[in-house]
C-alpha cells in the first residue's frame, strides 16, 4: 500500500469514527476541500505535514494519534 493511500483511508476512518464528512472535515480543519479531494484521489502525491497537521486539528487529534494505527504499523507501506 502507498503512503498516501494508507493517509486517505485513515482520513475517512477517523471521519466515520467522528461522524463528520471529509468536507465538514475541510471546513473544521481550515484545510480547503480541494486538498482533501486531491489527497483522497491521489492527485496529492505528497500532503505536507502542515495539512496533515491541520486535519489532525480539525479532529482534535495529535499527529501521533493519526499515524497510530496499523495502516501505518506494517512494512508493506511504501
Amino acid at each position: 500500500m502507498k503512503t498516501t493511500e494508507a493517509i486517505t483511508q485513515r482520513i475517512l476512518e477517523l471521519c466515520k469514527l467522528k461522524n463528520i464528512t471529509p468536507n465538514k472535515l475541510g471546513t473544521i480543519s481550515g484545510v480547503e476541500p480541494s486538498t482533501i479531494t486531491s489527497i483522497f484521489y491521489g492527485k496529492s502525491k505528497n500532503p505536507g505535514i502542515v495539512t496533515l497537521k491541520n486535519i489532525c486539528d480539525g479532529f482534535n487529534i495529535t499527529l501521533f494519534k493519526f499515524f497510530d494505527s496499523e495502516l501505518f504499523k506494517t512494512n508493506d507501506i511504501d
